[in-house]
């Protein structure tokens, strides 16, 4: 059958509150023209990030109920640990309260002065962790996904090519580690293989560099290894996964994303004497090991999240859920990342927005057009986002210009996403009407989140 059915029933609702287009012109220049600033009572399909804004299930909310909240030894946190292990068999287990916690804690040791992080592409917060502690972040994606109009099936992966040079060139003393995300999320959502994984594994071992997996949405990223990798289309996903852990030496993940949850992450380790050091910054910093600034209810919720997010119902409704929205886009004409991601629809901004140049940010821009025109909340991912300045002051633009459309899991139904559609489709066809806009006041990191703009 070609509808592909929600593999979930709806047990409790929230409304949403409707406003005009004069209200939202009001509201988006009170904000700056930054969704970031936007009250969430004022958005309507709120698609902003994937992250923490899950609808957990029954048995999550069951699992709350019976957490355990003891400081030291919580059951919960033994629940927890027992499924991190089994997914993906790395014995040394760091609850932190979200993905950056586990990133802040790791760069702090492993960082400093003279020091890159080699990553198919770093996203936000990774990167401002890797920067702060003095090391530079490099980013090596492969070809194919620096061209968003041009399909190709593992857009995600890393030039390893260019990996072997970077480290000919800087010194393998001077990598800490290579670290894969997956699925890429800066790089348009896109999947890495399990053979370009076990290349850059070859490539670390044959440098002794160690490997971690940036793992928010490991499990979006095994289905897609599962529909397009040769080998592996009667493997399971929990098979796939367990694969993919094994080609690394530890990973950081932020349960927000594909663990359902609203708060939570974790560092996995198979050093001991890293995690010793992690353990000692993470008391200082997050809270006791085995709790790490975390409630013993969410604990438990990340637990019987881990384990649900791995049903291949529910990811065959994921990953064609996008591809849906993906396709609508595509028959209509509007420049988009092609093939669908796993957890976004990312519009590719400069090709929208081709009369605006990306020193007046396109892919702001075209989020605050959204906004606008439907009250729709995106998110640039673009030169406001990763651009960075030259010795003179110039813009240095980001690899691409996108708006990223995350869509929050097991939230919005089949209708929303026609809206969402519909709003995106009318956006385009006036699109010459839409202006840039330039930056009043920013940050000096991760200056999106803040940063206040106007009109040009």
């Amino acid at each position: 059958m070609k509808t592909i059915i929600e593999p979930f029933k709806i047990k409790s609702v929230e409304p949403i509150y409707f406003n005009t287009k004069e209200d939202r012109i009001a509201i988006l220049e009170n904000a700056f023209y930054n969704p970031f600033l936007i009250k969430a009572k004022d958005v309507m399909i709120d698609l902003l990030t994937d992250s923490g804004t899950s609808a957990m299930s029954s048995a999550q909310w069951a699992g709350i109920m019976i957490g355990d909240e003891s400081y030291a030894g919580s059951s919960s946190f033994f629940n927890f640990e027992k499924m991190v292990k089994h997914i993906t068999h790395m014995p040394l287990v760091i609850p932190t309260h979200q993905g950056r916690a586990s990133e802040k804690i790791l760069f702090s040791i492993v960082g400093g002065k003279g020091k890159y992080i080699v990553s198919n592409t770093l996203f936000d917060t990774t990167r401002a962790n890797i920067e702060f502690s003095g090391a530079e972040g490099v980013d090596l994606l492969c070809e194919e996904g620096k061209k968003p109009s041009v399909p190709a099936p593992f857009k995600g992966n890393m030039d390893t090519d260019a990996l072997n040079k970077f480290i000919e060139e800087k010194g393998a003393e001077n990598i800490p580690l290579v670290l894969i995300t997956v699925t890429n999320n800066s790089g348009g959502g896109q999947p890495v293989s399990l053979g370009n994984v076990k290349t850059v594994r070859e490539i670390c071992d044959r440098y002794n560099i160690p490997l971690f997996i940036d793992a928010c949405r490991f499990a979006e990223n095994s289905y897609f290894i599962k529909l397009r990798e040769e080998g592996y289309a009667n493997k399971t996903v929990e098979e796939i996964a367990q694969e993919l852990f094994s080609y690394a030496d530890g990973c950081t993940m932020s349960a927000k994303k594909d663990a359902f949850a609203n708060i939570g992450g974790f560092l996995a380790l198979h050093d001991a004497d890293l995690a010793m050091k992690c353990r000692n910054l993470l008391v200082i910093t997050e809270g006791f090991p085995t709790y790490g600034g975390l409630a013993g209810r969410d604990l438990e919720a990340i637990a019987i999240g881990l384990q649900e997010v791995m049903d291949e119902h529910y990811l065959q409704y994921r990953i064609r859920s996008i591809e849906y929205l993906t396709n609508k886009l595509i028959d209509a004409g509007v420049p988009v990342m092609q093939p669908a991601g796993g957890h976004a629809v990312y519009l590719d901004a400069k090709a929208f927005l081709d009369h605006i140049p990306v020193d007046q940010y396109p892919g702001q821009a075209l989020a605050g057009a959204l906004y606008e025109e439907g009250g729709i909340r995106s998110v640039e991912i673009g030169s406001l986002m990763f651009g960075k300045y030259d010795e003179v002051g110039k813009l240095v633009p980001a690899q691409m210009e996108l708006v990223r459309l995350a869509i929050p899991r097991r939230v919005y139904t089949q209708s929303h996403i026609d809206y969402v559609a519909e709003v995106i489709i009318e956006v385009y066809n006036n699109r010459k009407g839409i202006k840039g806009l330039v930056i009043t006041e920013e940050a000096p990191m991760l200056r999106h989140f803040t940063a206040k703009l106007k009109k040009c």
